[in-house]
Formats: structure tokens, C-alpha cells, sequence
């Protein structure tokens, strides 16, 4: 049971930052303003459950799309590490999340659950490089459950951030969300470092270039 544990809060913390819940609020609301209140809380509902069947996927198939390109963890970690580097760097210099063609495409779609909120910005590439590198470590069932129930709570907090980020965003201000997300930003900047150079060591210990 305390393993359970420890794999659902190591997963909900490490997917917590990359995910970033309350920096896609203002994106959120920008695409929904001219929505009734009731549509704007089912997409924020259907948003969480996209970002928890998609995250949960690659958690499942993580160890088989390992094995099938023939990745190790090692390079994973490094590749994964590279990419939520990249995403940490745009929060920090203070880029949006979405490109032009991406946010004119969403500005027109009637359902924004699925793209561009739960894909690419709540359960992107680094959010599912994190997944498949859990479930690579992953030994049993439990780990797995554990794994599913951070994902769950991630999910939850998506959730609930979309539906009472509205009140927050507005108390914070433009500068306050620009110097969260910069905050944030420098977090995972880190969390990107810590995965590289775990990766390399492992990478070359694996290689036999050190023992």
C-alpha cells in the first residue's frame, strides 16, 4: 500500500508542473468567453477526462512503444528531458502556449476538450515523456495503480482549475499569471536538468564507459 502511494504522488507531482493546470486557464477562457456558463463547465469536464485517458494510454503502452523502437529508459529520460526543457524555457521567456495557426484553428471549433487543451497543452509531449518513463520503472500491478491514481488527481485539479481559475486569473492580473508561469517555469527548467543528467549517467553506466 505505501507503494501505491509513494507511485501516486511521485506521478501527480511530477505531472503537476509540466501539465501546468493553471497556466492553461487563461487560454481556457479566452476561447470559451462568448460561451453560456453551463457549455464552458462541460468542456472544462471533458477537458480533465481527455487529459486522464490519454495520459493513462501511455501509461499502459509505455513499456511496449519502449520495446517496439527499441528506446532504453536511459535516452528517454534524456529526450524527455531535452523536451520539458524546451516547454520550461517558453514559460520563462514568457511565450504562448499555443502558435497562431493553433490558436485561430481553436478560436473556430465548436469542442476545444480535446485540441488544443488536453493535446498538446495539458497532456503534451512531456507530460507523456513523464508517463512512459513511470511506466518503464513500474514493477506490479500496484506501481501501476499508483501511477493511474496521480494521474486521476491530475486530472482533478485540471478540472477544477479550469472551472475556478476564472475569480484567480482576474485577482492575479496579467503580471501575477506572467510571473507564476515564470516561476513555474524555472521549476521545471530544473526538473528538465535533473532528467538529462540522470539520463546521461545512466546512459553511461549502461554503455560500460564508467562502473
Amino acid at each position: 500500500m505505501q507503494g501505491l502511494l509513494a507511485y501516486a504522488v511521485g506521478t501527480f507531482l511530477a505531472l503537476l508542473p509540466i501539465a501546468n493546470p493553471i497556466g492553461a486557464v487563461p487560454v481556457f477562457y479566452s476561447l470559451t468567453g462568448g460561451d453560456p456558463p453551463d457549455y464552458r463547465l462541460q468542456q472544462a469536464r471533458m477537458t480533465a477526462i481527455n487529459v486522464l485517458w490519454v495520459l493513462a494510454l501511455f501509461l499502459i503502452a509505455g513499456k511496449v512503444i519502449l520495446s517496439f523502437f527499441g528506446i532504453s529508459l536511459a535516452v528517454l529520460r534524456v529526450a524527455g528531458g531535452l523536451l520539458v526543457g524546451h516547454t520550461a524555457w517558453e514559460m520563462v521567456t514568457a511565450r504562448p502556449r499555443l502558435t497562431v495557426p493553433e490558436n485561430e484553428e481553436a478560436a473556430d471549433k465548436d469542442d476545444i476538450s480535446f485540441t488544443p487543451m488536453a493535446v498538446p497543452m495539458l497532456s503534451g509531449p512531456g507530460a507523456i515523456g513523464v508517463v512512459i518513463g513511470l511506466a518503464a520503472k513500474a514493477t506490479g500491478v500496484f506501481d501501476y495503480i499508483g501511477c493511474l491514481v496521480g494521474i486521476v488527481l491530475l486530472s482533478a485539479v485540471t478540472y477544477l482549475s479550469l472551472v475556478v481559475g476564472e475569480p484567480l486569473i482576474k485577482a492575479l492580473g496579467k503580471t501575477g499569471v506572467g510571473a507564476l508561469n515564470r516561476v513555474l517555469g524555472f521549476l521545471i527548467l530544473a526538473i528538465a536538468v535533473q532528467f538529462v543528467a540522470d539520463g546521461t549517467l545512466q546512459f553511461v553506466h549502461e554503455s560500460g564507459l564508467i562502473k
